[in-house]
Formats: structure tokens, C-alpha cells, sequence
């Protein structure tokens, strides 16, 4: 849809209405001046991702266990949970990071996704967590063939925590970004020519200077004034405080990156009463089990919702270089 200005000057070239005309699409606005530079703009959005693992990644119990004893454990939940997961989300479109072993034992799960309209992108063959090289080169290796059929670029770090060795090997294999670290909304970094999207915080004393990947969300980052209400963990705590985050950060242009799991949105067999055991020695799981089915009505109800490679597709925003 195009819209012409007829009134009043360019608030960007202070040029005569006649001039510009402004071009609106779901995803970007652009302003055409008759110069015939195109200024392209991200509408800002909620950029909504799903890390889609089975019930029994939150905890590090079952990190080193046969695949087929994982795989008992899932007990077809990874494949159960999608259709009602995809059923909240609708019309809005969200990324979707598969753990690659899902699809290994659901080889349909990145073709309902992607039929859905939603993008497909990679959580790593296995959850657990990423500080070997060797790890992610067999992750990546274990995956190729489905990764290459969906047409993944998007990469997620299990637990957003990556590794420096990361990002030239997600560049040979055709990645295009990864969202594998925390930072302040707006923050997008080019690490060894992968675009770097931050899952958002918000800071509350300042804006941090000089941001570089990796970055791990640390205590010191925390109580020095960064609050990440991109992370579930966050939304089970301060569900409200996050929706009024995500309006003021809206409002001031931005895009925030935020991300949820399928058990948050439908509930696993004895929810969670079958992770019992890990929640009395850590309760810091416990803002994980909550559900999160209001807060993402809420969210769709309220706000624009884009996926992060649509995105990045219409940003035209260079990265900083790190």
C-alpha cells in the first residue's frame, strides 16, 4: 500500500510533500524521495521466537543420555505439542529454533512449522550446553540434510550462550544470523559476516558500550543494571512489567527479541510435577514451568509480531562491526 503525503514537509528532509511518498507493508515502511533514494525502515515489532526442545531439556539431567533414552523420555511430546502451540500463535508468525533431534525422531516437525508460515532455524542436535567446538561441528554435521531442506539461516544457542569458534562455522554452513546472546534492544553486531541478534534486556542504568559476541548473561551484568526481559525466565516472574517493557520499547522505535518454549504454552503429562526433583535443587527453573499462555495472548492481542528473519530481511541497518 502507498500513501502520499499532501500536507506539511518531510519530517526526515524537510522536502515538499509532493516529494516523498511513504510505502507501508507488513513488515518495513520505506520513504521514497524524488531523489530516488530508498530509505528503508523496520516497522517495529515484537520479533517472537519459540526454542522449540522437548519437556526434559530445562534440566542438565539428561544433557548426556542415550538419544533413544531421550527420546522415551519426549514420549511423542515434541510432536503432540506442536499443533496446539501452532493454534495459540495464530495468524502471528514467530521463529521457530529446532533442536535437531526432534527432527530425527519427527521428521514432519519443520514442515508443519514452516507450512504455518512461521520460520524453521537450528537449536544445536542436542540441548545442552555449548562450550566445545567439537559439539557444534557435529551438531551441524548430524543436521545438514533436514537444516538444508527448510532452508534454515537463523541459528539459536541452547541456554543463549555461545562460543567464539561459533560464527565461522555457522557462515560455512549458510547461516545468515544467529540470536545467541543478550543485549539492548537495537543492538545488532556482524561477527565474522553473521549478523548477531540479541535477545533484549533492558538497561536500567545504562546503555552498555563497545557490545560483543559472545556475551553470557552474568550476575555482574544483572545487578549492574541489565534486565533481561527477553528470557521466559523473565516473563514467569514480572509477566506484566514485560508487557510494558515491550510497549515503551515499541513506542521508541525498537524491535525486542523475546523467546518462549513449547511446554510454557502447553503443558506436558504431570506438569511439573515430573521435574519435581530438579525444581527442589534449583528452584530457578520454576519461572520456566509457568504458563505462558496468557501473557502470549496478550502479546498477540496488543502487539505486531514479526519473525527475526523477516526482520532482518527489511533492516537495512549495517551492523557494527565486532
Amino acid at each position: 500500500m502507498s500513501v502520499k503525503e499532501r500536507s506539511g514537509g518531510c519530517p526526515i528532509f524537510g522536502a515538499d510533500p509532493a516529494s516523498f511518498c511513504v510505502i507501508l507493508s507488513p513488515h518495513a515502511f520505506c520513504i521514497l524521495h524524488s531523489s530516488f533514494r530508498i530509505h528503508h525502515f523496520p516497522m517495529p515489532s515484537v520479533l517472537l521466537s519459540i526454542d522449540y526442545e522437548s519437556w526434559f531439556a530445562l534440566t542438565r539431567r539428561f544433557d548426556e543420555i542415550p538419544a533413544d533414552q531421550r527420546r522415551a523420555l519426549d514420549g511423542g511430546y515434541a510432536l503432540a505439542a506442536l499443533d496446539p502451540l501452532l493454534e495459540q500463535l495464530a495468524p502471528a508468525r514467530a521463529s521457530f529454533y529446532l533442536v535437531g533431534e526432534l527432527v530425527d525422531w519427527f521428521p514432519e516437525l519443520p514442515e508443519k512449522i514452516a507450512a504455518a508460515g512461521h520460520e524453521v532455524g537450528f537449536h544445536c542436535q542436542v540441548h545442552r550446553p555449548l562450550t566445545r567446538l567439537s559439539d557444534i561441528q557435529r551438531d551441524l554435521a548430524a543436521s545438514r540434510g533436514w537444516r538444508a531442506r527448510s532452508g534454515v539461516t537463523g541459528f539459536r544457542a541452547p541456554m543463549v550462550n555461545t562460543i567464539e569458534d561459533v560464527y565461522p562455522l555457522l557462515k560455512t554452513e549458510g547461516f545468515r544470523y544467529s540470536s545467541s546472546i543478550y543485549a539492548p534492544a537495537g543492538t545488532l553486531l556482524n561477527k565474522n559476516g553473521i549478523r548477531e541478534l540479541p535477545v533484549s534486556t533492558l538497561p536500567l542504568l545504562r546503555r552498555p558500550q563497545n557490545l560483543t559476541a559472545p556475551r553470557k548473561m552474568t550476575l555482574p551484568l544483572v545487578l549492574g543494571g541489565e534486565f533481561p526481559y527477553g528470557s521466559s525466565f523473565t516473563i514467569g516472574l514480572f509477566e506484566k512489567t514485560v508487557l510494558k517493557i515491550l510497549e515503551q520499547e515499541l513506542k521508541r522505535g525498537l524491535s525486542p527479541v523475546i523467546f518462549l518454549h513449547p511446554y510454557e504454552l502447553v503443558r506436558p503429562q504431570d506438569w511439573p510435577g515430573r521435574l519435581r526433583r530438579d525444581l527442589f535443587a534449583h528452584p530457578g527453573l520454576i519461572p520456566f514451568t509457568r504458563s505462558k499462555s496468557r501473557f502470549l495472548k496478550t502479546l498477540l492481542t496488543n502487539f505486531p509480531v514479526s519473525t527475526l528473519r523477516d526482520y532482518l530481511l527489511t533492516n537495512r541497518q549495517p551492523p557494527t562491526a565486532n
